[in-house]
């Protein structure tokens, strides 16, 4: 079973930026890519960004222009670099699979946009 492991996230000011990784065991970003999603209190789980294997990335409208993805195949890691966060982007962060069967979730990595 393909175990996921996020990290990087934590409290930052709305307007900053934070950094998140995920270390997969094996490589996840098969044919049909892998992405991040998230999922706030309350609210179900969204997939924000996603890439494929050949490197094709695709946003949700919440976050185009300020996520960028990317990924280090070689690695097993799939990076998400956030900017210009805003407090609607606090969350639980986890990364798998873009499209369903999911792989087992991960912890996730917090993420809290407040001043």
């Amino acid at each position: 079973q393909v175990q996921l492991v996020e990290s990087g996230g934590g409290l930052v000011q709305p307007g900053g930026s934070l950094g998140l990784s995920c270390v997969a065991s094996r490589n996840i970003c098969g044919a049909t890519g892998c992405g991040w999603f998230r999922q706030a209190p309350g609210k179900p789980r969204e997939l924000v960004a996603s890439i494929t294997y050949a490197g094709a990335t695709d946003y949700a409208e919440t976050v185009e222009g300020r996520f960028t993805i990317s990924r280090d195949i070689a690695k097993n890691t799939v990076y998400l670099q956030m900017n210009n966060l805003k407090p609607e982007d606090t969350a639980l962060y986890y990364c798998n699979r873009k499209l369903p069967p999911y792989f087992n979730w991960g912890q996730g990595t917090q993420v809290t946009v407040s001043s």
